[in-house]
């Protein structure tokens, strides 16, 4: 008769196996390394095309539907097209910049695998004088 075994058990199980590590492994650097990719598109890229197009701030483009009124205690209606811009232009950014970080790390590992050349195989010697003999015997046989 198999053992019940306990919650506890099953989850120590879980928890240990090598896929699920790893799995949590991945997510944290994932995690890390989506910051430093959004810094470097936010930080470095966004300032450069901001300064492209005139120092314009995509975030501050919008449609005003209904203007506020403080007085009346009305909010602005407006549709925040800058923000999708922006969005739009970090998400290719960061798109592109993952390409290139993983197409140079699998550049790197190509250029490991690539087994070395093999050598030039050596020049056949020069057949003796016995087997150019026999040669000419053949030959002169199949006439």
């Amino acid at each position: 008769m198999e053992k019940k075994k306990g919650i506890v058990s099953e989850f120590k199980e879980f928890i240990m196996r090598g896929n699920v590590i790893d799995m949590a492994v991945g997510v944290i650097i994932g995690s890390t390394f989506t910051k430093i990719v959004t810094s470097l598109v936010n930080d470095i890229f966004m300032p450069v095309i901001g300064a492209l197009f005139g120092g314009i701030d995509f975030n501050s483009l919008k449609y005003v539907i209904r203007p506020a009124d403080e007085a009346a205690g009305i909010e602005e209606a407006a549709i925040l097209y800058g923000s999708f811009i922006q969005n739009v232009v970090n998400f290719i950014l960061v798109a592109l910049v993952v390409f290139l970080i993983v197409k140079g790390i699998n550049n790197l590992r190509r250029k490991k695998e690539e087994p070395a050349p093999a050598p030039e195989p050596a020049p056949a010697p020069e057949p003796s004088e016995e087997v150019k003999l026999l040669t000419e015997i053949r030959d002169a046989l199949k006439k």
